[in-house]
Protein backbone atom coordinates (compact mmCIF):
# COMPACT_ATOMS: atom_id res chain seq x y z
CA UNK A 1 0.00 0.00 0.00
CA UNK A 2 1.16 3.48 -0.78
CA UNK A 3 0.31 6.41 1.12
CA UNK A 4 0.96 10.22 -0.12
CA UNK A 5 1.26 12.98 1.68
CA UNK A 6 0.09 15.95 -0.37
CA UNK A 7 1.10 19.76 0.56
CA UNK A 8 3.93 22.42 -0.40
CA UNK A 9 5.53 22.01 3.23
CA UNK A 10 3.38 24.06 5.51
CA UNK A 11 3.13 23.08 9.22
CA UNK A 12 -0.08 21.15 8.89
CA UNK A 13 1.65 19.17 5.70
CA UNK A 14 4.53 18.46 8.25
CA UNK A 15 2.44 17.38 11.02
CA UNK A 16 0.24 15.09 8.98
CA UNK A 17 3.36 13.08 7.52
CA UNK A 18 4.61 13.31 11.19
CA UNK A 19 1.42 11.61 12.18
CA UNK A 20 1.23 8.96 9.06
CA UNK A 21 4.89 7.84 10.34
CA UNK A 22 3.72 7.52 13.72
CA UNK A 23 0.52 5.18 12.67
CA UNK A 24 2.50 3.11 10.37
CA UNK A 25 4.95 2.40 13.34
CA UNK A 26 2.72 1.96 15.81
CA UNK A 27 0.50 -0.12 14.35
CA UNK A 28 2.90 -2.17 12.91
CA UNK A 29 1.71 -1.48 8.97
CA UNK A 30 3.38 -2.38 6.08
CA UNK A 31 3.17 0.83 4.26
CA UNK A 32 5.12 3.09 2.22
CA UNK A 33 5.16 6.69 2.59
CA UNK A 34 5.80 9.47 -0.14
CA UNK A 35 5.89 13.07 -0.38
CA UNK A 36 4.24 15.13 -2.86
CA UNK A 37 5.28 19.06 -2.80
CA UNK A 38 5.07 20.17 -6.23
CA UNK A 39 2.25 22.30 -7.12
CA UNK A 40 1.51 20.65 -10.56
CA UNK A 41 1.37 17.11 -8.68
CA UNK A 42 -1.07 18.10 -6.24
CA UNK A 43 -3.37 19.50 -8.76
CA UNK A 44 -3.53 16.64 -10.19
CA UNK A 45 -5.34 14.95 -7.51
CA UNK A 46 -8.30 17.65 -7.43
CA UNK A 47 -6.88 18.77 -4.20
CA UNK A 48 -7.82 22.37 -3.75
CA UNK A 49 -6.75 22.54 0.32
CA UNK A 50 -3.68 20.69 1.44
CA UNK A 51 -2.24 19.02 3.17
CA UNK A 52 -4.02 16.35 1.93
CA UNK A 53 -3.85 11.99 2.44
CA UNK A 54 -3.78 9.89 -0.87
CA UNK A 55 -4.00 5.56 -0.23
CA UNK A 56 -3.45 3.97 -3.44
CA UNK A 57 -4.29 7.11 -5.97
CA UNK A 58 -7.54 7.99 -4.04
CA UNK A 59 -7.26 10.97 -1.66
CA UNK A 60 -9.24 9.97 1.43
CA UNK A 61 -8.58 13.36 2.97
CA UNK A 62 -7.97 16.94 2.28
CA UNK A 63 -7.79 20.03 4.20
CA UNK A 64 -7.25 18.99 7.55
CA UNK A 65 -4.64 17.22 9.90
CA UNK A 66 -5.49 13.89 10.86
CA UNK A 67 -4.42 11.90 14.08
CA UNK A 68 -2.16 8.77 14.02
CA UNK A 69 -5.07 7.07 14.74
CA UNK A 70 -7.56 8.69 12.13
CA UNK A 71 -4.83 7.60 9.66
CA UNK A 72 -3.92 4.10 10.69
CA UNK A 73 -8.16 3.78 10.78
CA UNK A 74 -8.22 5.07 7.01
CA UNK A 75 -5.25 2.37 5.95
CA UNK A 76 -6.97 -0.79 7.82
CA UNK A 77 -10.00 0.43 6.03
CA UNK A 78 -8.17 0.54 2.43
Amino acid sequence: MVLKILGTGCQKCKTLEKNAYEAVKLNGLDVSIEKVEDIPSIMGYGVMSTPALVLNEKVVSSGKVLTPQEIAQLIQQN
